[in-house]
């Protein structure tokens, strides 16, 4: 019993340790990701994308009979923002009317198309920069999916309007007389956190260009459902400090005050995503040393490792490792392969490609021949990797003639290692 309890606070003190780490590293990339610039971004995107967005939604929807419904539902997720919802629903109804007339449709189509493609772009190029993915989704994929996405969420809507108004007249119906009649009203209450929860939830889980695990996604999603509740439910009973707002700005007042809400929500949900990369990797915290700390000769040893595994892999006709099984591979942990991985392809020594109907669906393999990938040209790389240089004129300077010969044992040295494929440091046929 003893030896179970020493195991057991020696597995405590490790997790509280790795908690520690998750939530230090966290607030490391909250500040270097500069998530709250990121969330202005994407709230100019949003803002930009908001008619746009709409007037498709209600469009498919009229064209169903289902438009209020829609207006309904619209109504309901802003319910805080009264004003913005009537100035928008104003912008769409007019956006359609001109439309349907041939009135610059043309132009309106392009704008539509355009500012939807860039948020869209943009949410996805955020979520794989915290997923720490190099390559984005194709054109056309971005198209063909959030062209399905955009004819999907109506459908949606109007399935849960149904659904609701059906709970409501059954509840009606029973009153306080049955159980099913307060379970049912407690279900109303709860669905539009639920599907909240499973909106955010799909964000965090398809939005990033890679494999992402749901279970990973869930208590993140909670976690950011909950926190925007709490935030439209001060902004709601705020409205002291709103009427204050108002009398100054007057009628202006809504767009800025939207544009704060929108950033707000987009810092949570960012956050949120920041989270749920770290459930998933948990090993990548394991470790409590910092890969940006590496001296320049582990960095140089430790590219030549990955490397030469990615090179003897093609070298011997296999297809290529995935960050994970390099993982598996070389025995290093999550976090030092992504950052080699990204040394490597800031270096062009290695491409990354993506295949979609794998798990793993990232890969990385040589980008030259492996003939011309020698441990000289790696070192070499490494070297100068950052653009900026200086010229420097020896013989004007007070350095004497001896620099001559250190550039020149430099120049051997790297001619000695560039006759070595990096290929030839691995196992052999592995």
């Amino acid at each position: 019993m003893k030896i179970f309890a020493i195991h057991n606070h020696i597995f405590s003190h490790e997790r509280a340790a790795l908690c520690r780490r998750i939530v230090l590293s966290l607030w490391k990339d909250f500040t270097n990701k500069r998530v709250t610039e990121v969330a202005a971004q994407l709230t100019y995107s949003t803002l930009l994308a908001t008619v746009p967005v709409a007037a498709v939604i209600f469009a498919i929807a009229r064209g169903f009979g289902y438009n209020k419904y829609i207006e309904s539902w619209f109504r309901s997720v802003l319910d805080s923002q009264p004003q913005v919802v009537e100035v928008i629903i104003g912008f769409v109804n007019s956006y359609l009317i001109h439309t349907k007339s041939g009135i610059v449709f043309g132009f309106g189509l392009v704008f539509m198309l355009w500012t939807v493609i860039m948020l869209t772009r943009n949410i996805e190029h955020v979520f794989n920069d915290i997923w720490e993915i190099h390559n984005l989704r194709s054109l056309s994929r971005t198209f063909t999916d959030f062209l399905a996405m955009f004819f999907f969420l109506p459908i949606m809507i109007i399935i849960n309007s149904g659904v609701t108004l059906w709970m409501t007249s059954i509840s009606n119906m029973v009153k306080e007389e049955f159980v099913i009649g307060p379970l049912l009203k407690l279900c109303i209450d709860i669905m539009p956190t639920a599907i909240l929860i499973g909106i955010i939830t799909a964000l965090y889980t398809f939005m990033p260009n890679t494999h992402v695990r749901w279970r990973s996604t869930l208590i993140p999603a909670t976690v950011a459902t909950l926190c925007i509740q709490l935030l439209q439910y001060f902004y709601i009973h705020s409205q002291l400090w709103v009427s204050g707002y108002n009398a100054i700005y007057g009628s202006f007042a809504a767009l800025p005050l939207f544009m704060l809400w929108l950033q707000f929500t987009w810092t949570i949900i960012l956050v949120g995503a920041e989270l749920s990369y770290a459930i998933q990797n948990k090993d990548y915290f394991s470790s409590s040393s910092n890969t940006e700390d590496i001296s320049h000769k582990y960095l140089i040893m430790i590219c030549a490792i990955v490397l030469s595994v990615i090179c003897n892999r093609i070298k011997n006709g296999h297809k290529p490792y995935s960050k994970e099984e390099l993982c598996q591979k070389t025995g290093f942990k999550t976090r030092t392969i992504s950052f080699i991985i990204s040394k490597l392809l800031e270096t062009q020594l290695i491409a990354e490609i993506c295949n979609e109907g794998t798990k793993n669906n990232h890969y990385y393999l040589p980008a030259e021949n492996l003939e011309t990938i020698t441990v000289g040209k790696l070192v070499s790389r490494l070297d100068s990797q950052h653009p900026w240089s200086l010229d420097i004129d020896i013989a004007g300077t007070i350095c004497n003639k001896r620099w001559n010969d250190i550039i020149k044992q430099r120049k051997e040295y790297l001619d000695t290692l560039s006759g070595t494929p990096i290929y030839e440091l691995a196992e052999t046929g592995k």
